[in-house]
């Protein structure tokens, strides 16, 4: 049967209506008028010219004429730079494949002009280049912050770096316990003790929720809502007297250089510092790709910097959990498996809402089948599965804790003269306060409801050019081919629409493994869950006033 045309609503009004509407228009316009002569707007005055009774009368309009031309001249020859800017960008996208990632340019050398550094060669392995980027804040900054995971706070520190670090010269090395909104209180004071033993350590949590730079926000009549979690930062003000302590005592403006393995919140400490959004943030690994300079003020300095690039050698759960390309090299199941194999199970278990697991692949697949990620055919998707859960893992909403070491130990790249040194010049007891401070503000979630993780230990890296392996052919070709798909599966509904058009030769490997379950295991599973991401009633009315607005 033929479908009817549907036709368009009809525009016609009543004599009525529109008479109203053109009557309120008027009244609005003369509203408008009455406030503009209040105020005393008034259009501006034409300007007059030179008179003619004015002395050198040609001369005064022939230097008008010249500063004119030397106004457009400027102005031509800064399109011209702006286009070869914008030219050698694109050579370098095309030839390295490495994005801007960066939203603001920045100063080129501490302070003489505004421009980003940027790698010089562009089929350079790009792994050598965030090398040369990291040695250059460790050279340059006279303070180095090494963020931490403080859900993982021993697996975030690297012995290679911090080595460097010492060996380039008389600089403090300070750890920020970044996300401490997402362990315990009692696990995070069991932390900051062991590791103050060491070196100062400031308990942080950033705020995620900054405005852009630059961006223009129309006031709109709303009501005043209290802050989101997210929005707090934490710690701010005890790493700035920190910071403005060693200025003062240091005698001139420094350098503070932010370190660390990906996604541990370099970025959104810069951001929470300066109060804006400089710097580029996101739930993917691996943004920040050179070094930024953010001037907080007029004698602090801040360099953001790109990641520490993980060693081969080190275990299979921190290879998955602090190497940006992980899920691409490895496989998403075993990398998912790995750091399920050293989390509680009974744990995993409530906080995943699936039923009891005996191996890694039957809880891929009850985690399919309750988050509704199915293949055609209707096999679950234990790839998905696993690259949900991995991105879960090592996102910065899943609540997990490590237990620190039953003894302290100092690193074998510490003695008591360096721990001595590290501490000279700095306010700890003040440091000790803002840390208690913050520990009582930061709302974290109880012990019960967390995921107890046994961490690997210190996480080796590497920082000499010369210790990174070449790629091989096969990774090159694969990573050509998949890309950085990994980086999109935010959300369940995501996976889902990525694995709803594959082809049907993909669905052997998902029911192969899926026979190779136990039966027992194939009976218990659970019917598979339909989640639907309901608007609430504040959010659909909001959504539908952002429309109108537009």
């Amino acid at each position: 049967m033929k479908r009817p045309k549907l036709k368009k609503a009809s525009k016609r009004m009543t004599c009525h209506k529109r008479y109203k509407i053109q009557k309120k228009v008027r009244e609005h316009h003369r509203k408008l008028r009455k406030e503009a002569k209040k105020r005393g707007c008034k259009k501006p005055r034409k300007d007059p010219g030179v008179p003619n009774s004015a002395p050198f009368k040609e001369a005064l309009l022939r230097e008008a004429e010249l500063r004119k031309q030397r106004l457009e001249e400027l102005k031509q020859q800064q399109k011209l730079d702006r286009q070869k800017e914008q030219e050698k960008k694109r050579k370098l996208e095309t030839n390295s494949g490495v994005k801007p990632s960066n939203l603001e340019p920045v100063k080129e050398e501490f302070g003489q002009g505004k421009a980003k550094d940027k790698p010089k060669s562009g089929k350079q392995n790009p792994k050598k280049l965030y090398c040369q980027e990291l040695k250059k804040v460790i050279e340059a900054a006279d303070v180095v912050l090494e963020v931490l995971d403080a859900r993982d706070p021993l697996g975030c520190r690297c012995p290679q770096v911090e080595e460097a670090i010492i060996q380039s010269g008389q600089k403090k090395l300070v750890l920020v316990l970044n996300k401490s909104d997402l362990v315990p209180k009692e696990n995070l004071e069991n932390w900051l003790n062991y590791l103050k033993k060491e070196l100062p350590t400031v308990v942080f949590r950033a705020s995620t929720n900054l405005k852009d730079k630059g961006k223009i926000i129309k006031h709109l009549k709303v009501r005043k809502r209290a802050p989101f979690k997210s929005e707090v930062c934490v710690g701010k003000d005890g790493l700035w007297k920190l910071l403005r302590g060693f200025q003062e005592v240091y005698g001139k403006a420094i350098q503070v250089g932010v370190i660390g393995f990906p996604n541990v919140g370099k970025s959104s400490i810069i951001n929470s510092l300066k109060q804006e959004r400089i710097c580029n943030v996101g739930v993917s690994m691996g943004l920040t790709r050179c070094m930024q300079v953010v001037p907080l003020d007029k004698q602090i300095t801040v360099l953001d910097s790109p990641s520490f690039i993980v060693s081969p050698l080190n275990s299979a759960s921190a290879l998955a959990l602090r190497s940006p390309a992980s899920i691409e090299v490895v496989k998403p199941v075993e990398a998912a498996s790995a750091i399920l194999s050293q989390a509680d199970a009974r744990q995993v278990v409530l906080k995943f809402t699936v039923p009891d697991f005996k191996n890694p692949l039957e809880f891929f697949t009850s985690l399919a089948q309750r988050r509704g990620l199915h293949r055609k055919g209707g096999s679950p998707n234990l790839e998905g599965a696993a690259k949900l859960m991995w991105s879960e893992w090592t996102g910065a909403s899943l609540g997990y804790y490590c237990p620190p070491p039953t003894s302290w130990t100092p690193s074998p790249h510490f003695n008591e003269g360096i721990v001595t040194d590290m501490k000279r010049g700095l306010n700890l007891e003040e440091l000790e306060k803002n840390n208690a401070h913050s520990i009582q503000t930061v709302r974290g979630p109880r012990l019960a409801s967390s995921i107890l993780f046994q961490s690997s230990g210190l996480t080796n890296g590497i920082i000499e050019e010369k210790d990174i392996p070449e790629e091989l052919p096969k990774q090159k070709e694969k990573k050509q081919e998949d890309g950085e798909d990994y980086k999109d599966l935010d959300s369940d509904q995501e996976i889902v629409d990525e694995e709803a058009g594959e082809k049907s030769s993909d669905v052997s490997g998902a029911g192969e493994a899926w026979k190779a379950l136990p039966e027992e295991s194939q009976a218990d599973e659970s019917a598979p869950s339909y989640i639907s991401d309901k608007m609430t009633e504040e959010e659909d009315d909001a959504y539908d006033f952002s429309i109108d607005y537009v």
